[in-house]
């Protein structure tokens, strides 16, 4: 192999890991970590919660825990993943499975050396956070039901890691964490939707799987109608700043996917359902900053 050869071959590798570990994911939520506690949770100044040690070591701590996290649901998730993300697949598949195996481990130790350096406390959170996010993986999600309340649920984790290290649990924090519960639960339930096929032939126990299309999308629209109940909750008692921007945007994203819900037929209009509520997402983390203007 030329040398050329051998770069390209590194620079495949590094952008198979990348995929594997959903890079943008993991960025998008040290983000939000940052901007939850510089905005809502610290009473300290800028500067200062930039640079806190220890917040420093949290965040870190639960972006290498996520990043594993989808290492080892990459890892189970193999075989569906070829029917369900076939140019995905042939990405990550650049990196051997043994090899993301290694990795995983390696991050989790790396997870609890940092973590060490914060509390006995913190050694014990990500274990066990780290455990489950590997039962989710091996054997929860393949369970009705409950693979979708777990997946809200260890998705939202790390940020009540924060709430305890500044030890600031208000009613509004509340209430974003239920607007945004219910919203991973509508983008997993949208996911399994856009997944049918493999999860089908895998023997995955989703709610589409087992009860069918139709019982799923009147399911979404319960979801989404208490989604546009809490929207008007958060407008109506916690307006702070120009977050009523962000509710209106969420609330007219969340009409338009109710419209489209009932149209959508195939992968492709499952996926542009599915890429609305991760806009959704997306834009709620960085209108955190709404709340200071």
């Amino acid at each position: 192999m030329s040398p050329t050869d051998k770069k390209k071959s590194t620079l495949f590798k590094f952008l198979s890991i990348f995929s594997v570990v959903r890079i943008y994911n993991v960025l998008l939520i040290i983000l939000a970590q940052y901007l939850t506690s510089i905005f809502i949770l610290s009473d300290k100044n800028f500067i200062k919660v930039i640079f806190d040690f220890n917040l420093f070591l949290l965040i870190l701590c639960s972006s290498i825990s996520i990043a594993s996290g989808y290492i080892i649901n990459n890892f189970y998730d193999e075989k569906k993943d070829i029917i369900n993300k076939p140019i995905k697949y042939k990405i990550d598949d650049v990196v051997k499975s043994s090899t993301k195996i290694n990795f995983y481990f390696i991050l989790n130790f790396i997870v609890v050396i940092f973590a060490s350096f914060i509390s006995i406390r913190a050694i014990i959170f990500f274990v066990i956070y780290i455990f489950f996010l590997w039962l989710y993986s091996h054997k929860l999600k393949r369970t009705l039901l409950i693979g979708n309340l777990f997946y809200s649920i260890l998705t939202i984790t790390p940020f009540f890691a924060i709430l305890l290290y500044f030890k600031n649990i208000d009613l509004i924090i509340v209430a974003y964490a239920l607007f945004l519960f219910f919203i991973l639960l509508l983008k997993d339930l949208t996911k399994d939707l856009k997944n049918l096929a493999g999860d089908f032939t895998q023997n995955y126990q989703t709610i589409p799987v087992v009860f069918g299309e139709s019982f799923t999308r009147v399911l979404i629209t319960l979801i989404t109608l208490i989604n546009i109940i809490l929207i008007f909750n958060l407008f109506l008692n916690f307006s702070s700043g120009y977050m009523y921007l962000y509710y209106g945007f969420s609330f007219l994203m969340l009409i338009v996917f109710i419209f489209r819900l009932y149209r959508s037929k195939n992968v492709s209009d499952y996926l542009k359902l599915h890429n609305i509520l991760r806009l959704i997402i997306a834009t709620g983390v960085f209108s955190i900053i709404l709340l200071a203007i």
